[in-house]
């Protein structure tokens, strides 16, 4: 079983790939660029293998 705080920051999709949200997406807006902006509203691959996913466990 993964802790919960672990399990409300990624999301498996349907065909079964990991993914996360892009961080610092909050903070300072108006400094980054109309691309970048757009671009952080993408969800990122997670480079974790299932099995290590799985075994996630809380500390």
């Amino acid at each position: 079983m993964a802790s919960k705080s672990f399990t409300k920051r990624i999301k498996i999709t349907k065909n079964g790939k990991v993914v996360r949200r892009r961080m610092a997406v909050d903070h300072f807006k108006t400094r980054k660029s109309t691309k970048m902006n757009r671009d952080s509203r993408k969800k990122r691959p997670l480079a974790m293998s299932m099995k290590t996913l799985l075994n996630y466990k809380k500390a």
